[in-house]
């Protein structure tokens, strides 16, 4: 079962990605966005899930100068010396994509995790991208990253019933790389593993307003389960889903 009703303040947007080819940071969720964060004037960005390549800093300007065009102002947890009673004063969250697993343990070891869950599930405004999408599910088995660190748990926030799979592609027909597919892996997962798969496609993504729970974007996300695989159009109700 996907339905979720029972969270009835729950005020998320679960995106496969920060970025489509050839378009701006975030651009193509802009009216998602700033439909999520309509009451909310400032938004707490978490950046621990860059690994390298760029610095906490240069991450949040990025998050900075989109929050910006909307008429928001965002502040990067990193700029505070106390990021518990940060995130426990926020009224608004967003975590950007990265390393799902340096993601995960930066939360865990900074005492960050049960305060981000309670603050989701008491509907906190939280926008996720990739990686900050993965740690809303039940557990991270489902990432695409490499395991640079070991968390202290694979276990995530669980704010959703099943696990999620950000930038899903499958091989194309023809393909001459004889690696496993996207769809062999999480194939691979559910012989191991009873959570349904919430495959998402970049351009996808998963919105849940109080009882709301639906997919949305530019194209069918896919539903893994033990015994089926199934492609859902957006705009699908979740809480009609039955697995």
């Amino acid at each position: 079962m996907l339905r979720i009703s029972n969270k009835t303040s729950l005020n998320i947007l679960l995106a496969s990605t920060s970025k489509l080819h050839k378009s701006d940071y975030l651009s193509y969720l802009k009216p998602e966005i700033s439909n999520l964060f309509a009451s909310v004037n400032d938004i707490i960005f978490i950046p621990y899930a860059r690994p390298g390549g760029i610095t906490h800093e240069a991450y949040a300007e990025k998050a900075k100068r989109f929050f910006s065009s909307i008429g928001k102002q965002c502040y990067a947890v990193t700029e505070f010396d106390d990021p518990v009673k940060t995130l426990k004063n926020a009224s608004g969250i967003f975590t950007g994509g990265g390393n799902t697993f340096l993601l995960l343990k930066q939360l865990y070891d900074k005492k960050l995790y049960a305060v981000l869950k309670n603050k989701i599930n008491e509907g906190c405004a939280y926008l996720g991208t990739s990686a900050g999408s993965n740690i809303c599910g039940a557990n991270i088995k489902t990432t695409n990253d490499m395991p640079i660190v070991e968390p202290y748990s694979f276990k995530a926030l669980e704010i959703v019933p099943y696990v999620i799979n950000p930038h899903y592609i499958d091989k194309p027909e023809g393909h001459k790389h004889q690696g496993e597919s996207r769809s062999t892996r999480l194939t691979e997962y559910l012989s191991q593993n009873t959570r349904p798969v919430m495959a998402l496609p970049e351009g996808t993504w998963i919105r849940i307003t109080n009882s709301q729970h639906y997919i949305d974007g530019d194209q069918a996300c896919v539903l893994f389960t033990q015994d089926y695989t199934k492609p859902l159009k957006p705009k699908t109700d979740l809480n009609k889903i039955n697995v």
